[in-house]
């Protein structure tokens, strides 16, 4: 029952950072139809910026608690990754809008590559250790161990996302967002401003990206060039699992695939001795990703059932 509940809890923790990951892909799948397979970079992206603006605060010894540090880091990845949003639909995408499907697909892996390579050339190949800025104090609960820091993540990815189901349900913004998606050739002649909602999509993700970014690396304390590659596949397969499109899928998609990869990695390494564990996470989820294709193509808040974005 203790690795049950432990292992419950890390995975709540770990669902909750991809399920913010996933809804940049659901929101641009949902208007565009289109993966953006470049987003776990920005991701990565994000997790730099914070990195470096919090390491550059510590050095010159700015009289702040950490939090205050984190806060800084983390507006300043946001705002950084939202011109990065921007600038990769301007450039990349927009152009072959009416292309075929392929060619965009293409696209988005040809960026994803580009964006690595760009973090490789500034940032180098070595892994950093993120500064320990946030409170990680350990909890007991009923026999696990549950730390602020664990709490703060999945509180803040809680926020983030009730804050954009405000946006899409309930602002003008949204209903453009959800009339793009819809049919954009009709929300054009209402006079909806296609270009413009779909760089706000882009920019709206880029800034989930940000945010998942700063909690991934707060979490595990290490940033990496290629952190974004494998992160951005388990967000795109848990925006698969709970309906590709669908924003409250994408949510509970993410935090399910999290439960079930700490559960089956918690396990496999408690009957293995700890020798398999983490060597198994990763074939978890795309063994979800398998049997959702093989089974439910619709994911589980298909378009069958649920309301697209």
């Amino acid at each position: 029952m203790d690795i049950f509940l432990q292992q419950l809890i890390n995975g709540i923790v770990l669902g909750a950072i991809y399920a913010l990951v996933a809804l940049e892909y659901t929101m641009v799948y949902g208007i565009l139809g289109l993966i953006n397979f470049a987003h776990g970079e920005v991701v990565m992206i994000g997790a730099f910026v914070a990195l470096t603006v919090i390491q550059m605060l510590l050095a010159n010894g700015v009289a702040l608690p950490g939090p205050a540090v984190a806060a800084l880091g983390l507006l300043v990845a946001i705002a950084i990754c939202m011109l990065l949003g921007f600038a990769i639909e301007r450039v990349a995408y927009r152009p072959l809008r009416h292309a075929p499907r392929l060619a965009a697909l293409i696209t988005a892996i040809g960026m994803s590559i580009v964006l690595q390579n760009v973090a490789m050339i500034i940032w180098g190949r070595q892994y950093y250790s993120f500064p320990a800025v946030l409170p990680a104090t350990p909890r007991q609960l009923a026999g696990a161990t549950v730390s602020d820091l664990q709490i703060f993540i999945v509180a803040l990815a809680a926020a983030v996302m009730a804050a954009l189901l405000l946006l899409v349900h309930r602002t003008r913004l949204g209903r453009a967002m959800r009339a793009t998606s819809h049919n954009p050739e009709v929300a054009g002649l209402m006079g909806v401003n296609i270009n413009t909602v779909i760089s706000v999509t882009f920019v709206v993700g880029s800034a989930l990206a940000a945010v998942a970014g700063v909690m991934v690396s707060a979490y595990y304390g290490v940033t990496h060039y290629f952190m974004g590659f494998m992160l951005g596949l388990k967000a795109f397969t848990a925006a698969v699992l709970g309906g590709i499109g669908n924003i409250a899928g994408a949510m509970l998609g993410g935090v399910l695939l999290g439960v079930i990869e700490s559960l089956g990695a918690g396990y496999i390494g408690a009957l293995t001795g700890g020798f398999l564990g983490s060597h198994y996470q990763d074939v978890f989820a795309f063994l979800v990703l398998i049997l959702v294709l093989m089974f439910r193509p619709s994911g589980l808040l298909g378009e069958r059932v649920a309301e697209r974005t």
